[in-house]
């Protein structure tokens, strides 16, 4: 079976229940600087990482477990992830 390759972006975020304290202390230093228009900061993590898979529905099934039991702490944290197929054009310009 050919393997494709794809693109992921990873988003995790606190649960909306879980405190943010970092996102507080951001909201803060943005109200200090003049901004009280700014509300509800809330801090996460982004990650980027390709994958290569025989099918995408393949690609999301392994995304999907890597996620949960590594990137993010399911207790506390959603996740979300984006997932493209990388072209062989943009492969091969890539590794020039």
């Amino acid at each position: 079976m050919t393997q494709k390759k794809y693109q992921a972006h990873i988003y995790v975020t606190l649960r909306p229940s879980v405190l943010d304290p970092a996102g507080t202390a951001v909201e803060s230093g943005v109200q200090n600087m003049g901004y009280d228009n700014v509300e509800g900061v809330r801090i996460g993590k982004y990650i980027e990482l390709t994958i290569s898979s025989g099918s995408e529905e393949e690609a999301r099934e392994q995304l999907d477990r890597i996620c949960d039991r590594l990137l993010a702490n399911p207790v506390i944290e959603n996740y979300r992830f984006d997932l493209n197929e990388v072209s062989a054009t943009m492969n091969a310009g890539a590794k020039a």
